[in-house]
């Protein structure tokens, strides 16, 4: 097996704890009787696609990789419609991730 490489660690824990984080956070919201409500299904939805997200870059599987771009890019679109600091901040971690997901290290860890 490949080695993994530090910064494919990295992004996979912070990527998979932000998931585990948000999904316990939001979990207070759930209302079981009337699930569908409000957002708070959706909202949890995203925070286990980050978990799994995580978990499945660390066991080296390409798929994740891009699951976890496409979850950053999707919080990109959404900030756009907040304040233009979080828009700026996802902006910034985007460029990170696919910085450090997409160069010649990772590549070869996830072949």
């Amino acid at each position: 097996m490949k080695r993994r490489p530090i910064s494919v660690t990295l992004v996979s824990v912070l990527v998979a704890i932000a998931g585990a984080v948000g999904f316990v956070y939001h979990l207070t919201e759930v209302n079981l009787r009337h699930p569908f409500q409000n957002d708070t299904f959706w909202v949890s939805a995203v925070r286990v696609i980050a978990i799994i997200a995580g978990v499945y870059m660390l066991l080296g599987r390409n798929w994740a990789r891009w699951l976890a771009l496409a979850w950053i890019g999707f919080h990109v679109v959404i900030s756009a419609f907040h304040s233009i600091q979080e828009f700026a901040i996802h902006c910034v971690l985007l460029a990170i991730f696919a910085y450090l997901l997409l160069r010649r290290p990772a590549a070869e860890y996830f072949r």
